[in-house]
Formats: structure tokens, C-alpha cells, sequence
């Protein structure tokens, strides 16, 4: 186990790419999964900078895709690591686009990415604590610390919420959907 702190930027990780037509979509937009290979791609690269291991994509949470990217545009994403558990990092990401001709910058979403860190045989590995120099840091870490929180009150109300119950099922008339005879019997 490594004890010795490290400080998030030693986990900061910044690439960019041009846009080409053969990333978009059917709208002629660059495509979100063209967008999501990028975010996973950086990332394993901040985690495993970070860590010193090979780091897998253990969950994703809310991908929101702010604006739209146009062929054409640099891409760049910024990923740094944010928290750390035994094994795992949350790993910030953003990603913005910018109109080389123009220079009109724009931002087009943000994530998190929780990777955790394995030896050469699939085995989690403990990652080294983490160090925070800056208020950007520490809001982060936060941040970080809130999502995870309200990620657990979410799992615990999805296993206690009893969706079959009469209450449940009469609450559904408030959603544009109709309940069969049988169900609501």
C-alpha cells in the first residue's frame, strides 16, 4: 500500500482533437459515442497517472450534452482526479469545443468517471491519498463527497421503495401513463 499523498495534479491530463466528418452522427453533428470513447480514453489516462495501475471504468454518472460539436472544431478534454476511496477515483471531466476560425470556445459537458485501480492479475489495488492544494481542489473533493452521498440515498430508496404497493401505483396518474386493469388491482 502507498501512504504517500498525491496531489491532484499529478492526475491532470489534457487532450484535443479535430473534429472530423467521419465522428458525426446523422445530423451531421459529432456523434455522443464518439465523444464518450474520448471521456473514457482520458479517463483511464488521469487514473492511471494518478494511481501507477492499470485502472478500469467501474460507473459513469450523468453524461449532460450541453451543446453540440460541429466538424471541424478543436475538442479538448481536461480530466483530473477528484476523490479517492481504497481502489477508486471519481475522475472529473470536461470537454469544450472551440471554433478554430473564430475562436468562439464552448462548453459541451462534464462528467464523472469512477475508475479503479487493478494488478496484473484483476485484483484491486490500493490507491495513494489524496493531497488538496487548491480551493479548486477542495471544492471538487466536495463535490465529489456530495454525489456519492445522494448516489447511496438513491440505492437505499430503490431497495426500501415498494413500487407495487397501492400508493405507488395510484401516484402513477400523475405521469402521462396508464396503468392496466389487472396492475391496478
Amino acid at each position: 500500500m502507498n501512504s504517500e499523498y498525491r496531489k491532484v495534479s499529478t492526475s491532470k491530463v489534457t487532450i484535443s482533437e479535430l473534429m472530423l466528418p467521419s465522428h458525426t452522427n446523422f445530423s451531421g453533428k459529432i456523434h455522443g459515442g464518439y465523444i464518450l470513447m474520448l471521456m473514457d480514453q482520458i479517463a483511464f489516462a488521469s487514473a492511471s497517472k494518478y494511481s501507477g495501475s492499470y485502472c478500469v471504468t467501474a460507473s459513469v454518472d450523468t453524461v449532460d450534452f450541453l451543446n453540440p460539436i460541429e466538424v471541424g472544431e478543436l475538442t479538448t478534454l481536461k480530466a483530473s482526479v477528484n476523490y479517492v476511496g481504497n481502489s477508486s477515483m471519481i475522475v472529473g471531466i470536461r470537454v469544450i469545443s472551440e471554433n478554430i476560425q473564430t475562436g468562439k470556445i464552448t462548453h459541451c459537458n462534464s462528467s464523472y468517471f469512477t475508475m479503479v485501480a487493478k494488478d496484473s492479475a484483476g485484483n484491486n489495488v490500493t490507491v495513494p491519498p489524496l493531497m488538496l492544494c487548491t480551493r479548486d481542489d477542495v471544492r471538487r473533493f466536495y463535490n465529489s463527497v456530495k454525489r456519492l452521498s445522494l448516489k447511496k440515498e438513491k440505492i437505499v430508496h430503490e431497495e426500501t421503495f415498494d413500487h407495487t404497493s397501492v400508493e405507488a401505483i395510484e401516484a402513477l396518474k400523475n405521469y402521462r401513463v396508464k396503468v392496466s386493469d389487472e396492475l391496478a388491482k
